[in-house]
């Protein structure tokens, strides 16, 4: 397992952007434009740690974040989702996004802190029961 990022919410990602590059000194590792999404996708990171970077997520639409909804998640990658899924499951963990693709989860710790469980590498093939209880809601 490698963590891999936390995400956070900005209001204006200019002013978060100059906060986090002209302030601290982080420097800016990639950038996703989504426009069907509405959202840009902005990777932060220091400059001695490029493997522990920010994401800055900046939603088009205005919102007001309060009660740590601007906050989103911890990520980590595993090396298979599935296994990784399957294991936690039995453990009494909800899976409350199932790895239906092969390349995601997620869940949540006992605060409520989402974690998201990507896979390394590139998506596995499709896989039972993961399809079928995605498919009909129950996980």
């Amino acid at each position: 397992m490698k963590y891999l990022h936390t995400m956070i919410r900005v209001a204006n990602l200019e002013q978060s952007l100059d906060f986090f590059i002209n302030k601290l000194g982080f420097v800016e590792q990639r950038r996703h434009v989504n426009d069907k999404g509405r959202y840009t996708l902005v990777f932060v990171a220091c400059p001695e740690s490029p493997d522990a970077p920010i994401e800055l997520t900046y939603n088009w639409d205005p919102e007001v974040y309060t009660g740590g909804r601007n906050f989103g998640h911890l990520a980590i990658e595993v090396d298979n989702v599935y296994d990784y899924c399957d294991r936690l499951r039995k453990a009494g963990i909800t899976i409350n996004r199932p790895p239906r693709d092969g390349r995601m989860a997620f869940v949540k710790s006992p605060d409520g802190i989402s974690i998201e469980v990507l896979q390394k590498g590139a998506a596995l093939p499709l896989q039972e029961p993961w399809t079928s209880m995605a498919n009909s809601g129950t996980w």
